[in-house]
């Protein structure tokens, strides 16, 4: 059996959300099933360390896909080419994008579709991309997954797709995530907050994410007293102006601390030093940082729209994202009441049993063997 792959997320020191999902499935897929040929298709140079087993076959495929015009010459040009080349019983595409113009079985992953209900987050041109391509995917592909309850209804109301197509696997959290000793907390601290307490941001920051919200919201908990840092972990150059602007007028800005994008094993002991996660994000298909902070061990506030409140369920502060007063309810809460604090984090280590890698990349293996054509 040939599974072709479209592994263009895999990029090192670079992965977000659907990057993570890419890795820790595909790590699984490929090892479990040494019978198997898998075409990985990268659309630039590699590390090696993404070819989990030796019976993965790597393929650069340019160029780099770094434009909606690139996107269609890479989707639409290439890869049906090289898709013809290699001949697969089936093509997995784990971000969402595949080609109009495959002639084998596809399965894709569409973590939710954002840009239908937020397209002004966007570049014209990426919004006008996704808007036009997506709902032909999805109404191409043999097989559609994606994370969450809320994405599938969102999904087959949007594209008008068949609710049988569609099957709603969710997102794993790695075990390398987890409690943090008090000794290493010290640390962490000392290393990047001044030994003081911070609370955690953690994801890219485009509009969407509502950082502009965080900042002033954060800005009027400090101006009330409030001791506790803000660490936000994500590329800044996403920042949009209204949001650089709100940063520069904070009179506590010098209190919030950008990272910038972080390996996932710088991003462990610093998750777990945190005091809490603040995830205010205004639309999300999962929320993966939701349940890498429970599995840290660590509070969350986190919205009620989309599907946040399905992925926390009650062990977290639920929010609504466009209500200042009520997000600074909850950081005062969850910065005063440790007993808040601790029934948040037990609730949170329950909760996150249910999300497991192994099961994610199971379902999906069962799944491609189901729809491949062999």
């Amino acid at each position: 059996m040939r599974v072709a792959v479209n592994t263009r997320l895999l990029i090192k020191n670079k992965m977000d959300g659907i990057g993570r999902f890419t890795f820790e499935t595909l790590k699984r897929i490929t090892k479990r099933n040494p019978e198997v040929e898998f075409h990985f298709i990268f659309d630039r140079k590699f590390s090696s360390e993404f070819l989990f087993s030796d019976n993965i076959i790597p393929h650069i495929l340019s160029p780099e896909t770094r434009h909606p015009i690139l996107w269609y010459v890479w989707f639409e040009l290439k890869l049906p080419k090289l898709i013809k080349k290699i001949n697969p019983h089936l093509f997995f595409s784990p971000d969402g994008f595949i080609s109009t113009k495959l002639s084998v079985p596809t399965i894709t992953t569409i973590h939710d579709i954002n840009f239908e209900h937020r397209p002004e987050d966007l570049a014209w041109s990426h919004s006008f991309f996704y808007r036009y391509f997506f709902k032909k995917y999805a109404q191409l592909s043999s097989q559609i997954i994606t994370v969450s309850n809320f994405s599938k209804k969102d999904i087959i109301k949007k594209y008008e797709i068949d609710e049988d197509k569609i099957t709603v696997i969710y997102n794993g959290v790695s075990n390398d995530f987890c409690k943090i000793s008090e000794l290493k907390r010290v640390e962490i601290k000392n290393k990047y907050s001044q030994g003081e307490d911070f609370f955690i941001f953690i994801g890219s920051l485009h509009k969407r994410k509502n950082i502009n919200t965080l900042l002033l919201v954060f800005d009027s908990y400090r101006k009330n007293g409030g001791k506790t840092k803000l660490m936000i972990i994500g590329q800044k150059k996403w920042l949009d102006n209204k949001t650089g602007k709100t940063y520069q007028k904070m009179k506590f800005k010098k209190e919030v601390i950008f990272l910038g994008q972080i390996t996932q094993r710088e991003l462990i002991p610093i998750l777990g030093s945190a005091k809490g996660l603040f995830f205010i994000s205004l639309f999300e298909g999962f929320g993966l940082p939701i349940i890498e902070a429970m599995k840290s061990g660590i509070p969350v506030i986190t919205s009620n729209t989309s599907a946040m409140p399905e992925i926390a369920d009650n062990a977290a502060l639920i929010v609504n994202p466009y209500n200042t007063t009520e997000i600074m309810h909850a950081i005062n809460k969850l910065d005063s009441n440790e007993s808040l604090r601790m029934e948040l984090i037990n609730k949170g280590y329950e909760r996150v049993k249910l999300f497991d890698w192994e099961i994610t990349a199971d379902k999906i293996w069962q799944l491609i063997k189901s729809t491949a054509s062999i």
